[in-house]
């Protein structure tokens, strides 16, 4: 499972350090696209593959639907991991989520969330998540 919060720097070039104690979870090759509140994901290829099935099953006669595919599948990419435990995030990805220097990647179980540092920080401020709030709304979901 993958948990934890892992505060790294991008090199000149655009890679990241992947956390040693993600790495296994995650495998040498892995894909990242494009997220959610100004983050981006990033998949296990056998997790990606779990993502890709779910995404098949969508109308395609629903606009919705296709919005959301094109969403996650057009920002897509292919990551390895190089010897030193870096890999590479294209500058489009990188001007997706904002990514310049300072970057925080988080493991939410089935997937990482990477992260511009500033931009987690706020997201995270008790101004903006009330763990509260947020487990009293869990009781809809059935937690």
């Amino acid at each position: 499972m993958l948990i934890g919060q892992y505060e790294h720097s991008l090199d000149a070039k655009g890679r990241l350090i992947m956390p040693a104690k993600l790495r296994e979870d995650m495998g040498e090759k892995f894909i990242i696209t494009k997220g959610l509140d100004g983050c981006l994901f990033g998949f296990s290829q056998s997790e990606w593959e779990n993502f890709e099935t779910k995404l098949k099953t969508l109308p395609l006669t629903n606009k919705t639907a296709r919005d959301f595919v094109r969403f996650f599948l057009s920002g897509a990419m292919e990551c390895e991991i190089d010897k030193q435990g870096r890999f590479l995030i294209s500058s489009n990805l990188r001007n997706v989520a904002t990514l310049e220097k300072e970057v925080v990647i988080i493991g939410v179980g089935t997937r990482i969330e990477i992260w511009n540092k500033s931009s987690w920080e706020k997201y995270n401020s008790e101004e903006n998540i009330s763990a509260d709030s947020i487990a009293e709304n869990m009781t809809m979901l059935g937690i």
